[in-house]
């Protein structure tokens, strides 16, 4: 791990995909601080993987937040993991609060930590790891606005991408697009609702996800993205690996 990566900060750390990106990091060796709202999920965390890990219980969508670790702590990696489940429902049972849900916390924090890391700025050779989802290349028509908020997440990495090259800040921007999953929280929903939807059973449904992504498998990926420094702006994360974007 590069001497850079002695510190990262991970959103969303105290479940699924955040929990399992936190537990590969320790074990490269690296200091995670983890940022996540449930203090509890979090202390289960820091049990598991010990002095490696620092919990920190707070809205990652806090800017002020943002810019005092970064500024104590002056990590070499930022993983912007933190998001929320979204509601499940056809687009005109939806309110404009439950469309947008997703906007407000998965797109609104990665805004806050991509804005803090340019500003502040990282140093020179940091990476900033922002997830977005597979949903935004073919959308999911239940989730609201989950769709369009990650892709605004993807969007946003491309432009800071541009930003730090401009400014000669050698900070590398990259975005992955995990896969429908029963993995996570968001995903298992996401299984239940769709299967409803063609109506068949859950079981039938995770049968034609095959091979399944795994949160140990999202976690691989954020390792090799940010451990090597030829990485690509974008990649589909599937059971079956990596593959960029094109």
């Amino acid at each position: 791990m590069s001497d850079f990566f002695q510190t990262a900060v991970v959103t969303g750390a105290g479940r699924g995909f955040g929990r399992a990106i936190a537990a590969v990091l320790v074990a490269a060796g690296t200091s995670v601080i983890g940022v996540a709202r449930h203090e509890q999920e979090l202390r289960a965390v820091r049990d598991e993987l010990g002095e490696g890990f620092t919990p920190i219980a707070a809205d990652a969508t806090d800017e002020t937040l943002a810019q005092d670790l970064i500024r104590a702590h002056r990590p070499g990696l930022l993983v912007l993991n933190a998001g929320v489940t979204p509601h499940m429902a056809p687009v005109h049972e939806q309110t404009w609060d439950t469309f947008s849900r997703n906007w407000q916390i998965d797109t609104r924090h990665v805004f806050t930590w991509t804005r803090a890391a340019l500003v502040e700025p990282l140093a020179p050779g940091s990476v900033v790891l922002s997830m977005s989802s597979g949903a935004v290349l073919n959308g999911s028509p239940l989730s609201g606005g989950y769709a369009g908020a990650k892709a605004a997440i993807r969007y946003l990495s491309r432009y800071a991408a541009d930003e730090s090259e401009r400014a000669g800040l050698g900070i590398r921007f990259h975005a992955l697009l995990p896969g429908l999953t029963p993995a996570g929280g968001v995903g298992s929903v996401g299984i239940a609702g769709y299967a409803a939807r063609q109506g068949v059973d859950r079981d039938t449904f995770v049968e034609g996800l095959h091979p399944i992504l795994t949160a140990d498998q999202v976690a691989k990926a954020v390792l090799d993205v940010a451990q090597n420094p030829d990485s690509g702006p974008e990649y589909q994360v599937s059971g079956a690996g990596l593959l960029p974007v094109s």
